[in-house]
């Protein structure tokens, strides 16, 4: 039964990885990668791996969610959602993809891999965590903190209310003295540029 599974994750896996090339949008191919990654997290779980396949879904799940709120957010593409061509360079990108493949296919198959197994009573996951993160813990604290900054900072920077009003009214900071002219550059009557001076030179 566990086999049957590991196959048919295994299909998965590659099937969402194939569609991420073959969708007509970065969100759509965000999407399809993290599930293909939940499929190779699964795999690991089954495969007597939990720590590296729980790991490798919290890890892709944060990073393509985080993938497709940049991309709704700031692409030129309104959302990432209209149609667009996923594949650059097409003769390389499958030379470099069959080239990968062989690798690891060879590495997989030929590689001689340990026979002595670990004690059912030892503590793996533990031991791994503890090895992994002990020394680590402040620095994935503050990885943690900075990708939530950098969420929130996003969803400021693309927010049509600015700091100082409506985005597409231009950016106008507050004056130094009640009712006084804005203090700092000044928006240009295009709406949101800066004055620059182009003098001409000698």
């Amino acid at each position: 039964m566990r086999d049957a599974f590991v196959i048919a994750l295994v299909l998965f896996a590659v099937w969402t990885g194939w569609r991420v090339f073959r969708v007509d949008s970065m969100v759509r191919a965000s999407f399809s990668l993290m599930l293909s990654f939940f499929a190779v997290g699964a795999i690991g779980v089954l495969l007597s791996a939990p720590y590296i396949g729980v790991a490798t879904v919290f890890m892709m799940a944060v990073e393509m969610m985080v993938m497709a709120i940049f991309m709704v957010m700031f692409m030129m593409n309104p959302a990432g959602l209209n149609p667009m061509s996923m594949v650059h360079q097409h003769r390389l990108s499958i030379g470099a993809g069959a080239a990968a493949f062989a690798a690891l296919a060879a590495a997989a198959l030929l590689s001689e891999l340990p026979d002595a197994p670990v004690p059912t009573d030892k503590a793996v996951v533990a031991d791994l965590g503890h090895e992994l993160l002990g020394p680590s813990m402040l620095i994935f604290e503050t990885a943690g903190v900075t990708l939530l900054a950098t969420m929130v900072g996003a969803v400021i920077l693309s927010s049509r209310q600015g700091r100082y009003g409506m985005a597409d009214q231009g950016s106008r900071p507050p004056g130094l003295e009640p009712g006084g002219e804005p203090a700092g550059r000044q928006p240009d009557e295009s709406g949101g540029g800066h004055h620059h001076d182009h003098g001409g030179h000698g």
